[in-house]
Formats: structure tokens, sequence, C-alpha cells
């Protein structure tokens, strides 16, 4: 007898093949037939007739790692079809940590991930990993975090990882994939990340390639100099050259600037594909991004962690050198800031930085000096989006032929956090495969698209038994309406859930049944 059957299903089952009808029975966390049910009992059945039923969404780039430790439940994510999130990215995360540099760790990533348990052990991988098996609503897999590993060993501070240093995060790096990480994340827009330089990177990234993980990057635009050829693609390129690592590339897209430039986005990565280096690439389908907003100060300013840079901020005259490194670096874009997230005044979130800065009556460089000191530390925001229809439907449609290949697959970049997040955290997945497919339905069929968001991923990340429907593969489902399914969620009113998707289900148990979420914690922590 099934526990759960499903019956007369469109099944796409994720390898990219076309739609069969059929039905499917579960049995404790696994599909245990799919065929005609003729005659077998279940404790449960669903009837799917007209439904798409599908692989459970795997979302490859999330920042959830604090928030799901508050609010397990995770609505946001379950109720657009995702079963399973990639945590640790950008190298933003809190383990291999000890109990004193994780309450470092916690404080300055609060604009970011949240302000999770301070009590919480995040000592190694292992560790880390059980604060969210069956705790949560969905399964969780994570890269060691690059940002962990300089900040227990060199500390918070702007010194090379070398000698024994190095050799001790080498250790740790070691340690955190044989006990289930999927890989080394790392975001070189961030700190102490951006306080590497290549070689170190290329180090730790021969210990990724010998337990055959995957280095996930988010280029580097800050200390430049300290990257091959001046970071960017080339030094990921290069740290995958000379490490033999895979390189998983995030949120490569389009913006307002390079709107239908596909190809040129991509020539670096493509002539390096033809020599060898495995590449893969991920992206989400919105004309701009969010971040926190401790994020945009000089490198100099990360110098000690928390409570030193709230004394620059507060001290007269390093002030004035961080006002000033705003107003000089034009690619700040200090009044297309959107203030999303200001846990002690929320009142103010969704104001514009030159909003607010023009009602209290001073600088915008001023207005983030404040706000930051406000908030201490705790400060998210998303980037306007572009007013001109034209520029936002070109980038749209450079997304879903960005999808269209085989080496890509979807990462929300989600940050859920305030009263005004950024919609891609309530809308990134039905926006894909509803809104974006039918408005540009020559590009990329469901089938593809199915394939390129639950197999691709657990191929990548190598999670065993995810991905696909096939007997004996855990039951990861989401049924949906493949002509209903839209997002909701928009820029000025983003808490909005999807529609057309029914039905989720996590390792065999309804996490989502009939639009309502079910409150059952069945995801575990994976591979």
């Amino acid at each position: 007898m099934f526990d759960l059957l499903i019956k007369n299903g469109n099944v796409i089952d994720g390898s990219g093949k076309k739609r069969f009808i059929s039905d499917i029975g579960i049995k404790d966390e696994k599909i245990s037939f799919i065929g005609d049910s003729t005659g077998k009992e279940s404790k449960e059945i669903i009837n799917a007739n007209g439904l798409i039923v599908s692989p459970g969404f795997i979302d490859t780039h999330t920042h959830h790692d604090g928030v799901l430790l508050n609010n397990p439940q995770h609505a946001s994510s379950l109720r657009q079809g995702v079963t399973t999130e990639i945590l640790g990215q950008d190298g933003l995360s809190y383990s291999p940590l000890s109990s004193e540099n994780y309450k470092i760790q916690r404080k300055y990533l609060g604009g970011i991930l949240g302000m999770p348990p301070d009590n919480l052990d995040m000592s190694t991988i292992s560790a880390f990993r059980s604060n969210y098996h069956k705790k949560v609503s969905i399964n969780t897999a994570y890269p060691v975090s690059h940002g962990a590993l300089r900040l227990e060993t060199v500390g918070f501070h702007d010194k090379p990882l070398k000698g024994k240093e190095l050799e001790r995060a080498k250790s740790l790096l070691k340690e955190g994939l044989e006990q289930g990480s999927v890989g080394l994340a790392t975001g070189m827009s961030y700190h102490p990340n951006a306080w590497s330089d290549t070689e170190e990177l290329i180090q730790l990234c021969e210990v990724v390639r010998e337990k055959n993980g995957v280095y996930i990057t988010h280029l580097r635009d800050v200390n430049v100099e300290r990257g091959f050829a001046g970071g960017g693609i080339p030094e990921a390129l290069e740290i995958g050259r000379r490490s033999g690592v895979r390189v998983h590339f995030s949120h490569t897209r389009t913006s307002a600037e390079n709107a239908g430039q596909v190809s040129q986005v991509l020539e670096l990565i493509d002539k390096a594909k033809d020599e060898g280096i495995d590449c893969t690439l991920e992206l989400y389908p919105y004309p701009t991004g969010s971040s926190f907003l401790l994020s945009n100060l000089p490198s100099w300013a990360h110098e000690g962690g928390p409570d030193e840079i709230l004394a620059r901020l507060n001290d007269k005259n390093s002030r004035s050198k961080i006002i000033e490194s705003f107003e000089s670096n034009k690619k700040r874009k200090m009044d297309q800031i959107l203030l999303s997230y200001l846990p002690n005044s929320p009142e103010l979130e969704g104001m514009t930085v030159s909003q607010l800065s023009e009602i209290r009556g001073i600088s915008m460089g001023n207005l983030i000096c404040d706000i930051l000191v406000e908030q201490d530390l705790q400060v998210g925001f998303w980037q306007i989006p572009p007013q001109s229809i034209s520029t936002w439907r070109q980038i749209s449609k450079d997304a879903m032929k960005f999808l269209s290949r085989p080496d890509y697959m979807i990462g929300s970049d989600s940050i859920r956090l305030g009263n005004v997040p950024h919609p891609r955290a309530y809308g990134t997945f039905p926006r894909f495969i509803g809104r974006l497919r039918r408005q540009f339905n020559e590009i990329i069929s469901l089938e593809q698209m199915i394939q390129r968001i639950c197999n691709n991923p657990a191929k990548t990340f190598n999670l065993t038994g995810r991905g696909s429907i096939k007997e004996g593969y855990f039951a990861d489902i989401v049924i949906f309406n493949e002509e209903k399914i839209i997002d909701t969620a928009t820029y000025d009113d983003s808490k909005q859930f999807p529609v057309g998707i029914p039905h989720v289900i996590v390792n065999g148990k309804f996490a989502v049944k009939n639009e309502k979420c079910t409150g059952i914690f069945a995801g575990h922590a994976i591979p």
C-alpha cells in the first residue's frame, strides 16, 4: 500500500524528455512506483488530471541561512514549488565557526540573513546541517562559506591566508566536504572574502576538486588588484583552470546597462568551456538585485568586524572618508537604493536613500552612515528597477535565452527580510515557468525548463536521488497548472504568493496542500 498516490498527472520527469501521463506511488520518503496504478491501494490519493507533476524545484542560490532558523515554515519559497535550497551563498554564512566567531558573523550578516538564535552550534558542517535536518520545511544543502573559513583562521582582518592559517583553512574545508558540504562558496564583493587573492582561492579549490565539490563564485569587484586579470570572470576561470575544480557562476545575467548582449556576457566562459573548464551558471528573472547596505562600505572600513565598523561610523574623520568613498564610486548609485529592511524603524521601509536624505536634510552618504548606526548594521536594500518597459522586456527575454542553454539553472538570490523584500523572494520560479515562458514561448519548452530547474542543480551539486521523478528517488514533487501558474509579487507589493501551484511534496510529505502550508517540517540536510 502506498502512503500517497498521485493519479493521472502529466509527468515531466526532469530529464528534458516529453511529458507522459502516469500515476506515481509514494511510500515512506521515496517514489516507489511509476505507471498504471489500477488495483493498487493507497492511504491517500490526489487526482492530478490536467496538471503537471514535476520534480520539486531546486533553488541554487538563496540567503535564507538565518531566516529559516527563525521561521522554518518558509512559505515564500514553498509556495513557489521550491523543495530544496542551496544555502551558504556568496560565502556569507555561519560554518565552520567557533561560538565567539558565530556571534560576530551573525551580527555582521544580520542585514542579509536575519538574526538566528545566538546559541547555535556552527563549529562544524555536521553541526550546521543538524540545525536544519527535519527541523525546516525544505531540503537544504550547504557549500562551505569562504567568509567563515577566513574568519575562523585569520579573523576579521585584511591579512593574507598563508602558511599555517592556510593549512588550517584547507583542513576545515576538507572536513566540511567529508561531512556533507557540496563545495566552497565565495562572494568577492563581500568581507572578509574580498581580502583574499587568487592564489588563496586556487589552494582552497584544489581541496574542493579532490572531493568532487563545486566552486561557487560571486565575482570579484572589490580589491580587484588582488585578482588574476583584475578579478571578475577571468579570475574565476583561472581558478578553475589551475585547480581543476568545477566552477559555478552566480546570477550571471544582463542588466539595463547591457540588455540584449547575451553572447557578450558569456563569451569568455564559452571559450573556457571549449578548453575543458567545467562551468555552470544560474540567474533570476528580474532587472535588479538586492543586498545588505553594510557591504557598500569601502574595504578598509570592514577591518575588525562589526564593533569596529560601528566605531568608525561614529568617528568624524573615519565617517568623512567613508562618505568620500561613496561619492567617488559612481558604480554604487546611491540614488537607486530602496531601503527594504530596517528592523528598528520598519515604518521607513520602502523609502529610497535619496528620499530619506532629503527629508532629513543631509547628504545620501551621511544618511547611509546614520541608518547603519541606527539599525546596528542590519539594513537591507534593493535597487530600483528601470523605468523603460522596453529595457525590462529585453532583460526578461535575455533571461529566457540564458535558461535555454544546457548549462544554466535558477537561483533566486532571495533575501526574505523586511516588509518590502525584493519580489524574487516570492516570485522567481512561477515568473519563469508561467509569465516568461508564455511571453517568450518560442525560446524554451516547459520540459526543457524543468530539466534546468531540477536536474541540472542535482547534477551540479551532487544531490543524490533528487531532481528527477524516478523510482527510488526521494519524493520531492510539485503539482501545478501550466496555464495558470504565475507570479503575483511585484516591486511595490512583493509579499504575494503565486497562483497555480496547489501541491508541494517534500520527502513524501505534503508541505503545501491545496495552496496552504501544512506545517510539516520534513526537509533533509542533503546530500
